[in-house]
């Protein structure tokens, strides 16, 4: 079946945020006298929101998961754009794509505000057709029923859909969902993790995927 859009998850597939996540958080653990991670640890932390990662972060703490929360989502969101970056490749691949005619999506296990604060900031020119982050009462990735949301928003079947994503969350998202996936090795997750859990195309650029998805 031809595809007709293009799914992007935003963290460790678009933009390398890891280093405002841990300085982020760490800087909340240490005034709550928690234990701080190295920024690597973080890479097998976030992926499942916002609170699953504070609730990994806290540790044995878990009475301190919704003061820890608050404190690091309003740092997060003063301090989000500090030393995240776009991966090289990725506007290329956005030209390419929208040159040919193919919608561009993304879906995060972020809120769905900051998803559209994010990628305002570092796309600003790219007319993306929908920017999507947790909603209430849409359970989180891995569940596909956002990304099958999406492409009923859309009237697209889901097998009309690539997919591109940097963990094993986006990978089991995407085979649930009906729709292709396409695994990135230079994110958060390294491609034997993301092959693991099912992947059958990895890639390790943006542009390697432009070849994968044009040559159909």
């Amino acid at each position: 079946m031809q595809k007709k859009a293009v799914l992007f998850d935003l963290d460790g597939t678009l933009i390398n945020s890891l280093p405002d996540i841990s300085r982020c958080m760490n800087e909340v653990l240490a005034q709550y006298n928690l234990p701080t991670y190295d920024q690597a640890a973080y890479a097998y932390m976030v992926g499942n929101g916002a609170r699953v990662l504070t609730q990994r972060a806290v540790g044995e703490r878990q009475e301190l998961v919704d003061d820890v929360l608050r404190a690091y989502s309003e740092r997060y969101a003063v301090h989000c754009f500090d030393d995240s970056y776009i991966y090289d490749g990725i506007l290329e691949m956005f030209a390419a794509l929208l040159k040919k005619g193919l919608k561009l999506v993304v879906l995060s296990n972020k809120d769905d505000p900051d998803v559209a604060t994010v990628l305002n900031h570092y796309f600003p020119d790219i007319p993306f057709t929908i920017m999507r982050g947790r909603l209430p009462g849409v359970p989180l990735k891995p569940d596909p029923t956002a990304a099958v949301n999406i492409a009923r928003e859309l009237q697209l079947d889901p097998a009309e859909f690539w997919y591109l994503g940097d963990t094993p969350v986006d990978c089991a998202c995407c085979l649930a969902a009906g729709m292709h996936f396409i695994g990135v090795t230079y994110g958060f997750r390294t491609g034997e993790e993301i092959a693991a859990a099912g992947a059958k195309v990895l890639v390790d650029t943006p542009l390697e995927a432009l070849d994968i998805i044009f040559a159909e």
